[in-house]
């Protein structure tokens, strides 16, 4: 699957699922944009590991996807855009009536806005180059629900939904829109938690993995970065050419429940 000569954009992609997949979409041959809200030494570290690694193009641009006019900007100043990831996105948990106002906000703008203003930005360039690709990671909360989790539920739902929109209004030319549901994933934000939940329920790892964080995933096992990365290529594929306005589940059974 040769993603040679095409150019990915992938939000959020200094850590975890994002770089997962930037990494994947550069091993097919894909030059790539990752992104993140800072602009640190490492994370153009990242982009010239990635080039190094993959013989591809690969850099790093700064922007806040809370912001609409950032989130545009960097499409226009990647200057290319074959292949759009939308992956950004925060958590925050609180029952409704104490979700604060300023978590909600930034989760909705973060989580689903910002997919809003990088497909509008990128199809044009997607028309005119006569290929395209979107994939926009949402999740297995995207599909179902989870108490404590409105506003990311909220945006999930609206991505996908954007999706099939976005999805419909490119049937007719070479440009798919699909999104991707995983459950719960093995990244380094994950990893980090297991020895707090550990300690706060007295289980040992295996447990705290099976029983406290999997509970809703029956395969009892995380996804992880490099199958969502595949996943990916996959959409971005020939083979995916009729795949559009869709979703697949990367979540061990959870939404088969």
């Amino acid at each position: 699957m040769s993603l040679n000569g095409k150019t990915a954009i992938v939000t959020g992609s200094n850590s975890g699922i994002g770089l997962g997949i930037a990494r994947e979409l550069a091993r097919a041959g894909a030059d790539v944009v990752l992104n993140s809200f800072t602009d640190r030494d490492e994370d153009h570290a990242l982009a010239a590991a990635i080039a190094a690694e993959f013989g591809v193009t690969a850099l790093y641009i700064r922007a806040d996807m809370s912001k609409g006019e950032e989130c545009r900007a960097l499409i226009a100043q990647a200057g290319r855009c074959d292949i759009l990831i939308n992956n950004a996105g925060i958590q925050h948990v609180a029952p409704i009536d104490a979700f604060p106002q300023e978590k909600w906000d930034a989760i909705i703008a973060i989580n689903m806005n910002s997919a809003f203003h990088t497909m509008a930005a990128a199809l044009p360039m997607m028309r005119a180059a006569g290929w395209g690709r979107i994939v926009n990671i949402a999740s297995a909360h995207g599909l179902t629900a989870s108490p404590f989790k409105a506003a990311y539920v909220a945006a999930k739902h609206g991505v996908v939904g954007m999706t099939k929109t976005v999805a419909l209004e490119t049937a007719q030319d070479p440009i798919t829109c699909n999104a991707i549901c995983p459950g719960y994933v093995l990244t380094p934000l994950v990893e980090a938690q297991i020895p707090d939940t550990m300690e706060k329920y007295g289980m040992s790892r295996e447990d705290v993995i099976k029983k406290v964080m999997l509970e809703r995933q029956p395969s009892k096992e995380f996804a992880t970065v490099e199958q969502l990365g595949g996943t990916a290529v996959f959409l971005c594929s020939d083979a995916a050419a009729q795949i559009t306005g869709t979703t697949i589940s990367v979540d061990g059974g959870w939404t088969a429940l």
